[in-house]
């Protein structure tokens, strides 16, 4: 299996199995001299761990993760980091029935028609616990952006469970570590807990949409026309486990809009230009505004359910299978972290380009 790499010049290469020994991440381009360890890693991994209430998979894993390469006295050295992660609670006889069926839903089927076997045991591979190794590459990214670019801040939260929306009116960024659904209007968080409550006892689940927003992202980064800065994040979120859609700035709504509506209209600032609203993302052509960059992602329902769902054997029999094991009814609370470790990495990476194809320089305005 290849294509586990991302990135240009900050590139991150995770490995590991859902319930193999471990998993984790070979992060290459981190430049040298910025303050790393394992503590500060771990803060961004707790909050990702399963277990931590009762609408996440009761799986309990403490995802401590060890450096083992790449820092020397507390510093990267520009060397490859290493970054590992044990798993501890693996329940592989949970999937003893998935053996030789596959899961509706889930990326049984096609890793066994493209590979012609797979790793049964939590989806191997395909398992959200990959997503683990990326959080703690983020945090080397996001060690790196606070030492090259020390404004520059990101967060991430949930705006929609199911069919129910935040009421953006209520929106208070303090609310967002208050409530288990990283969501920043209280009355919503209210609201989903007794919803996914209801839908958790009846076996079922539901899907998320996530928003993640980078600001003091300085302008300038990104470039026409296949390293658009947009593109970019677009192929990271994507690329998190149940991931159906992605959205920068209005999304999908601006095809509603007019063309006097949509156009974020400018004027010129005491420190520069400044822009009336931001319906683009913050992102023009690819390159980004100095904005906020803003992107939104859409996280099917869990697909591993207590519900009987009809599918087939390997041999071709038809049959019903109930999918046991612990697992989230709602995989999008957990896919925050997540959005932001990919938001850190991409951004890095592009300031990176950008030093080395501009060296910095911006065309002067006013």
């Amino acid at each position: 299996m290849s294509f586990n790499t991302f990135g240009h010049l900050f590139r991150v290469t995770t490995w590991g199995e859902s319930h193999g020994p471990a998993l984790g991440a070979t992060v290459d381009g981190c430049p040298p001299g910025v303050e790393i360890d394992a503590a500060a890693l771990q803060h961004w991994l707790d909050r990702r761990k399963p277990g931590q209430n009762k609408f996440t998979t009761q799986r309990q894993e403490p995802d401590a993760v060890r450096i083992l390469s790449g820092t020397f006295e507390g510093r990267s050295t520009g060397t490859p980091i290493q970054l590992m992660i044990e798993n501890t609670d693996q329940r592989s006889k949970d999937y003893g029935d998935i053996a030789r069926s596959f899961r509706p839903g889930h990326a049984d089927i096609t890793y066994h028609q493209k590979y012609g076997l797979r790793d049964y045991r939590g989806g191997g591979r395909s398992s959200a616990r990959e997503t683990a190794a990326r959080v703690a590459a983020g945090g080397v990214a996001r060690a790196a952006l606070a030492a090259l670019a020390p404004g520059l801040t990101i967060r991430g939260y949930m705006v929609q469970v199911g069919p129910h929306q935040i009421d953006r009116s209520r929106f208070d960024p303090a609310e967002i570590e208050r409530n288990p659904f990283w969501c920043p209007d209280p009355v919503a968080a209210a609201e989903w807990a007794a919803y996914l409550d209801d839908l958790r006892l009846n076996h079922n689940s539901v899907g998320a949409v996530i928003e993640v927003v980078a600001s003091g992202v300085p302008a300038g980064l990104g470039a026409p026309i296949y390293a658009k800065l947009d593109s970019d994040l677009a192929a990271a979120m994507m690329t998190i486990n149940a991931v159906k859609a992605v959205e920068i700035g209005e999304g999908m709504a601006a095809a509603a809009l007019t063309g006097v509506e949509n156009a974020d209209e400018i004027r010129m600032g005491p420190n520069g230009p400044e822009f009336l609203s931001n319906h683009a993302g913050g992102i023009l052509g690819g390159i980004s505004t100095g904005q906020d960059v803003v992107v939104r992602f859409a996280v099917k329902p869990t697909s591993s359910i207590l519900t009987p769902r009809k599918t087939i054997t390997t041999t071709g029999d038809e049959t019903e299978l109930i999918t046991k094991g612990r697992h989230d009814p709602c995989v999008g609370i957990r896919a925050v972290p997540v959005g932001e470790a990919m938001m850190a990495c991409v951004l890095l990476d592009h300031l990176l380009l950008d030093r080395g194809q501009t060296g910095g320089q911006r065309g002067a305005i006013g």
